[in-house]
């Protein structure tokens, strides 16, 4: 046993070391780009006090926009959180710098379940961040009691007429719509959807707004009754109205990770890998559990989190009625096919 704990002391002495080596050679910067408040103000100084790295935070908002932006060499960006389906589109073009597990001791912390997925069969290149569900939530005080609502089908019902709030994104809306034709998210096929095109078309009466960034503000004021929004805007609206019901559709629930990569020709990886060795501390994580409201692969996180996060009904959902989910992917030139049938769907009169 003694010999086993000098080795491990011998071996975390050198993870520091090639760590310290590394960084030496930087300046005290990183350049991280992702969502607004995506990593919250009191964790970017912890991590400053801790090392000294001062953290130049730039936010897009969406992933497309990030993935244009990309598309230019030299940006000068180090670490990037972005949602499965971009990570997936970087690795493809090559964008990504593989991680170094000897700088990332705190790699240990992560649920299994989350890792060897699509987007990085292997775990070479991204570090789960932040996962969820897109929910449907509603106000039992404010819809007709006649309707039941039960999944994405019900939100077709007429009795629904220009009160409801659905997230401003192509794929998820055409999305949802494929699966109640019985269809993947993910869908190529151009008959198919075509018909959902027709299908889609017919909600638009409907929809009160298209709100990407806080539809449960739309909720909690009454402008709208029903919404289908991302797992924090579901908690959040949650806070705000507590006698809200969460619906989990039962023609079967998206899912998604958001990642951490480093990108390849990032100015300070060695500070790019202390951040996210940073960010995979216990309880570092549980405090952006509390804060950014989703739910987190880190393992070890889970028992500091406060109940009332743990017990939400946006996160612990029972694994037999979350069932087989479905990633959204990158689709390739269907991609802009999905975006022509939703600007037409906008630009629709009620």
């Amino acid at each position: 046993m003694r010999k086993f704990i000098a080795l491990l002391l011998v071996a975390l002495l050198m993870v520091a070391g090639l760590t310290t080596a590394w960084a030496q050679k930087e300046e005290k910067v990183l350049n991280l780009f992702t969502w607004a408040t995506y990593i919250d103000d009191a964790t970017v100084a912890k991590f400053t006090e801790q090392t000294g790295i001062k953290v130049n935070y730039t936010n897009f908002e969406s992933n497309e926009e990030m993935l244009l932006k990309l598309e230019s060499a030299g940006t000068g960006y180090d670490v990037i959180i972005a949602s499965d389906y971009a990570i997936n589109s970087l690795r493809e073009q090559d964008k990504l710098l593989k991680l170094d597990k000897a700088l990332l001791p705190n790699y240990g912390n992560l649920d299994p379940d989350f890792l060897g997925q699509y987007y990085d069969e292997q775990n070479e290149y991204a570090v789960p961040y932040t996962a969820g569900t897109p929910l449907i939530v509603y106000d039992p005080a404010t819809v007709d009691p006649e309707v039941e609502i039960t999944g994405y089908e019900s939100l077709w019902d007429e009795r629904l007429k220009d009160s409801v709030v659905v997230m401003d994104d192509a794929r998820n809306i055409i999305g949802i719509t494929l699966k109640t034709l019985g269809h993947s998210f993910n869908t190529t096929d151009d008959a198919v959807l075509k018909q959902a095109k027709e299908k889609l078309f017919k909600l638009r009466p409907n929809i009160r707004a298209f709100n990407y960034s806080n539809p449960y503000a739309d909720l909690l004021s009454g402008e709208a009754t029903v919404g289908y929004m991302f797992t924090s805007q579901v908690m959040v609206a949650l806070d705000g109205n507590p006698d809200l019901k969460v619906v989990y559709p039962k023609e079967g629930m998206g899912f998604g990770i958001d990642n951490l990569v480093i990108v390849k020709d990032a100015p300070h990886p060695g500070n790019a890998h202390m951040l996210i060795n940073f960010l995979l501390d216990s309880e570092v994580t549980a405090n952006t559990a509390a804060m950014q409201y989703y739910l987190s692969p880190v393992a070890t996180a889970y028992d500091l989190m406060p109940e009332a996060l743990r017990n939400n009904p946006a996160i612990n959902i029972p694994k037999d009625i979350l069932g087989d989910t479905e990633f959204i992917r990158n689709l390739g030139e269907y991609d802009s096919v999905y975006q022509t049938i939703w600007s037409e769907f906008k630009l629709l009169s009620k």
